[in-house]
């Protein structure tokens, strides 16, 4: 199916076409092909995909290269890899994992990296400035290497809420840093649309680097964790007022396309293809009404 020409551009974030694979479990990595995925991913209509770096580890120069090739092939123009984490520390542990996501960065187009914040007892969580050297430094090697740093704020780290996130980012002050807002992580913080909206405007202009749609049912399910690892709802299936949260970030400038994060129980119980595709008319159904 090609993306028809008109309609919302939407991304399948990495966990959208993972298949039966959890969150931080001990090994993240697809059971899935990852050259299926993609062809999926293409053919139900998507211009771009998420990728996780448990995927992109195995594949070395030679392999991303293969990607590179095979995403052109399939069309799909948007790529994001991701997650980033630990980079607070001063240990330099995590820096392998970020050389990995830079590298297929380049090699494969990406216009982000994603980030995760420290955890919620980590200084930062009264004291943010102490993230911003190397927030700015991050994002200058992102910079180098043609793609963008987004950090994605959780309500359960150092970093809970996008207004949080949003005032960081203008601490951090570069080109190349800005954040990614999750549909659950707003309303699950506890985030009004008219705080989102303070929060975003005045600019600075791509402050927001990209967008993950999903639902929720109105009351927490388990931990926080496991309500988001396991009881997302498919777009408009659930309470978010999704179609107020797509207007905010128009209104704040946002012209980029829509990621769809499909992460649930129900969804790693469903074959690709018709997960792809219920996630798609999902999302495009609440577009239409934004």
């Amino acid at each position: 199916m090609a993306h028809a020409a008109g309609a919302p551009e939407l991304v399948a974030t990495c966990w959208t076409s993972a298949g039966d694979v959890l969150p931080a479990a001990p090994d993240e990595r697809s059971p899935l092909p990852l050259a299926d995925r993609v062809r999926a991913v293409a053919a139900s209509g998507w211009v771009g995909l998420g990728l996780l770096h448990a995927d992109l580890a195995p594949l070395g120069a030679d392999g991303l290269a293969e990607l590179a090739t095979l995403l052109h092939e399939s069309g799909l123009r948007h790529v994001e890899v991701e997650l980033l984490d630990g980079w607070w520390g001063d240990d330099d542990a995590w820096r392998p994992r970020w050389e990995l996501l830079l590298a297929a960065a380049r090699a494969l187009g990406a216009a982000s990296v994603k980030a995760t914040p420290p955890p919620a007892e980590h200084p930062s969580a009264g004291q943010p400035d102490l993230l911003v050297p190397r927030l700015r430094a991050l994002a200058a090697e992102a910079a180098d290497a043609g793609t963008r740093l987004a950090l994605e704020p959780l309500p359960w780290t150092a970093v809970r809420s996008i207004p949080a996130g949003a005032d960081l980012a203008r601490a951090v002050d570069h080109a190349a840093f800005g954040l990614c807002v999750d549909a659950w992580h707003v309303f699950r913080a506890g985030t009004t649309l008219d705080e989102l909206a303070a929060s975003l405007a005045p600019g600075p202009a791509g402050l927001v680097v990209g967008v993950e749609l999903d639902d929720a049912d109105a009351e927490v399910v388990g931990t926080l964790f496991e309500d988001t690892r396991d009881h997302r709802r498919y777009c408009g299936e659930g309470v978010f007022d999704l179609p107020g949260l797509v207007r905010v970030l128009r209104d704040a400038g946002y012209d980029g396309p829509w990621g769809v994060e499909a992460l649930s129980a129900e969804h790693r119980a469903t074959p690709l293809e018709p997960g792809l595709v219920r996630a798609r008319d999902a999302a495009l159904a609440v577009l239409s009404r934004s």
